[in-house]
């Protein structure tokens, strides 16, 4: 009974945003778009995915209380994603896609808070950076992506290889159990990141079909740096905190 309510009310702001996202598609996809209506149109988006999301996580079965510990650090974990992805940043010519360190962080969350919380912590930095760094359009497709990079990685990372776990309970060295978690969650990425723009493009954004296409292609080579250099520095990043904030009893309980 005490989970009705809020599964109600993430439904209700789901379709929310789902209505909103409607009625400013038409202004998007005009020929002249004003900056406002591409912010409410991301946001109305935005606003029925996080909803969405929230429903299916208040109708999963209970959990011990989140604590504020984990609160704090993937909201670390958020504010570095979105540094990685706005200043450590390189433009790629001849496009909107860029090679960026933010991935890194999403990873390096799932692997320290699990799926959820490294999901979210990935989907909201970066998904901020867009906003305010002028790319609107692409908000809401990169909170879907990197919310879904930080639930598959730390998926396989927690629910699978049981990283966190003393060395004894794990099947697998964690310098493996790590790398194959990150290439996981990156290797969506790589698949969808480019998928996902032909369509957002191509039916949310009205793009032609043949720039769209083209614009889905360019960004594959970035995608694919950012995906390799994710995996490589999220692992070492890991491997190398890990052992600190074990000492310090710093990390989270999963």
């Amino acid at each position: 009974m005490k989970k009705k309510y809020p599964v109600i009310l993430s439904f209700v702001l789901c379709i929310v945003g789902i209505v909103a996202a409607c009625c400013f598609h038409g202004y998007v996809t005009a020929d002249t778009v004003s900056a406002w209506h591409k912010v409410l149109f991301s946001s109305s988006v935005i606003l029925a995915v996080g909803g969405f999301v929230a429903g299916i996580v208040n109708l999963l079965p209970d959990r011990k209380p989140t604590s504020i510990r984990t609160l704090a650090m993937a909201s670390i974990f958020a504010a570095l994603c979105y540094v990685g992805c706005t200043y450590f940043k390189i433009p790629m010519p001849g496009s909107t896609s860029f090679f960026h360190f933010g991935n890194t962080f999403c990873v390096l969350a799932a692997l320290f808070l699990g799926g959820f919380w490294g999901g979210m912590a990935g989907a909201i930095g970066m998904t901020v950076s867009d906003l305010f760094n002028g790319y609107v359009d692409s908000a809401p497709r990169t909170f879907i992506l990197k919310l879904c990079i930080g639930l598959i990685a730390g998926c396989i990372a927690h629910k699978v290889f049981h990283i966190a776990e003393s060395r004894d309970s794990r099947k697998i060295p964690l310098p493996v159990a790590t790398v194959i978690a990150c290439s996981a969650g990156m290797l969506f990425n790589v698949i969808a990141d480019p998928l996902l723009g032909y369509f957002y493009k191509l039916y949310i954004l009205g793009i032609p079909q043949n720039i769209a296409s083209s614009l889905a292609k360019i960004a594959t080579i970035p995608t694919a740096v950012n995906a390799v250099v994710a995996v490589i520095a999220a692992t070492l990043f890991y491997l190398a905190l890990r052992p600190a904030l074990t000492k310090a009893n710093l990390m989270p309980r999963l």
